[in-house]
């Protein structure tokens, strides 16, 4: 029986939600699995992730085989990395603590990652607010400008009347 591990679809038509499972290669994609070990939610962004990773690294040990897209995913995460880290303390390349080490770094380094493009996102959310709303005083005053020059009456200019013509001076 090929096992495989994919998404299986769920939500309404513009939002899709995903549960990640374990399922005979041969069962329809939204129909009978054998676990679920997660969910994944595009919607959001950065998507949403919740995977228990002990339980995706045993299926994969014991032979399962990720879609493409839950490759990804199980990347993301680090399952596949520890998957990596596993096959070289079997070959003696690496020991526990070795893989515990490097695993350790990576998963940092991707909280890092992962926290600052949060922030990036809100930032830039916080700026085209602000934009947005300077924009918008902009517009008001602008056409505040308007009503009051619309309904100023026109300044009557006085007629100054001269008794004496103009005469043109000569120049020096």
């Amino acid at each position: 029986m090929p096992v495989k591990i994919r998404l299986q679809r769920h939500g309404k038509k513009a939002s899709a939600f995903y549960h990640i499972v374990i399922a005979d290669g041969r069962a329809p994609r939204d129909g009978k699995f054998i676990e679920k070990i997660g969910t994944y939610n595009p919607t959001t962004n950065p998507a949403t992730i919740v995977l228990d990773n002990d339980k995706a690294l045993s299926w994969l040990q014991n032979g399962a085989q990720p879609t493409d897209t839950c490759r990804a995913i199980l990347s993301y995460k680090g399952v596949m990395y520890r998957n990596h880290l596993k096959g070289g303390i079997a070959k003696g390349a690496l020991t526990q603590e070795q893989a515990d080490a490097k695993f350790a770094k990576w998963e940092t380094e991707k909280e890092g990652k992962i926290s600052g493009k949060i922030t990036k996102l809100d930032s830039a959310k916080k700026d085209a607010y602000k934009n947005r709303m300077s924009a918008e005083v902009a517009a008001k005053e602008a056409t505040a400008a308007k009503v009051i020059a619309k309904n100023t009456p026109p300044a009557v200019e006085a007629v100054v009347e001269n008794s004496e013509p103009e005469t043109p001076q000569a120049e020096a």
